[in-house]
């Protein structure tokens, strides 16, 4: 009798802890089958297309899952929630060297572990990773989509971790964890990183921005935190992958084994049209980074020209980037 007692205080307690849960949400993905899907693409394929009016909300339980995952264009205003950002992980491991099914390499933007292609995505204390390790680039997360928000996300990887693809998007990442080699925060959006830390787990470069010619801002990243792992050293905070690349880093600490140049060109005269700069650079202890030896052709700025409002202004939805978790 006691025994069935406590199998049904059980059972109550667990429903009480889903239905708390589920209160807020659309849709919960847990691997134990206590959810309304095991897999999050399932989620994801359930969100109705094209909804215009609210947001769906999907709440994440801990786990490791080991998708390839694709947010469709016609899946707009999702919000997806961790249950923590350490026991969320969404993971695979392509990367662009892998043959895919007709033998061809995946290339860079088919080694994506996710891929957010619709707009007004939120994404809240998930890790986003690729496990291939250091075989060249393997893409963690894929964006797209505009007006996209990461908030207490991690980004784990080596080279190419994170894919701001979208030409014309504009993204928040506001107190993430990003890690990885060379150029692992690449690609043409512009990106504003709010209270960041950025680390290097190996040799490279933190930034590989594509900007386009006629768009102002590429990425900023204001009061952020570049750090790295014991012995790493020499590493740029950028080059730029396209000839119009713009990065700019606001009140930043960083860390010793941040070269003394800065920036590199990538070798064919990019220095000619790309626009690096940086301002209020400290060292962990809170003191002026000395920037003498920075190369010549990196610029001033005025910080108030780099503020979020400025950086991430939307004509069609101003206040965007205003976080509601």
């Amino acid at each position: 009798m006691k025994q069935t007692l406590s199998i049904l205080v059980m059972i109550i307690a667990s429903l009480n802890i889903m239905a708390q849960q589920k209160s807020g949400y659309d849709f919960i993905v847990a691997q134990d089958g206590t959810g309304d899907f095991r897999t999050v693409q399932e989620a994801f394929d359930a969100v109705p297309d094209y909804r215009k009016a609210g947001e769906t909300r999907i709440f994440i339980r801990n786990g490791v899952y080991k998708e390839k995952l694709i947010l469709a264009e016609s899946k707009q205003n999702v919000t997806i929630v961790g249950e923590s950002a350490e026991g969320t992980i969404l993971t695979y491991d392509d990367y662009a060297s892998k043959p895919n099914r007709f033998g061809e390499n995946k290339g860079t933007s088919g080694s994506s572990s996710c891929y957010i292609y619709g707009p007004d995505f939120h994404a809240f204390n998930i890790t986003f990773s690729n496990t291939s390790g250091p075989v060249g680039q393997a893409v963690a997360l894929f964006v797209s989509g505009d007006r996209a928000v990461f908030v207490n996300c991690r980004f784990k990887g080596f080279q190419d971790t994170l894919y701001t693809y979208g030409k014309r998007s504009k993204q928040l990442y506001k107190d993430c964890y990003i890690e990885g080699t060379v150029d692992f925060i690449f690609g043409a959006s512009t990106c504003f990183f709010e209270n960041c830390e950025i680390r290097s787990i190996g040799r490279g470069y933190l930034t590989a921005a594509s900007t386009l010619q006629d768009v102002k801002y590429g990425y900023v990243l204001h009061n952020c935190r570049l750090t790295a792992e014991p012995g790493v050293e020499r590493v740029m905070l950028g080059r730029p992958w396209r000839p119009y690349a713009k990065t700019v880093f606001i009140d930043c600490t960083m860390g010793n084994h941040i070269a003394p140049e800065g920036w590199h060109n990538w070798g064919v005269e990019k220095e000619k049209t790309a626009f690096y700069a940086e301002y209020g650079s400290v060292d962990a202890n809170g003191k002026p980074v000395d920037t003498s030896k920075r190369v010549k052709w990196a610029h001033n700025v005025d910080k108030n020209d780099y503020t979020i409002d400025k950086v991430l202004a939307d004509t069609d939805k101003p206040e965007w980037y205003t976080i509601k978790q």
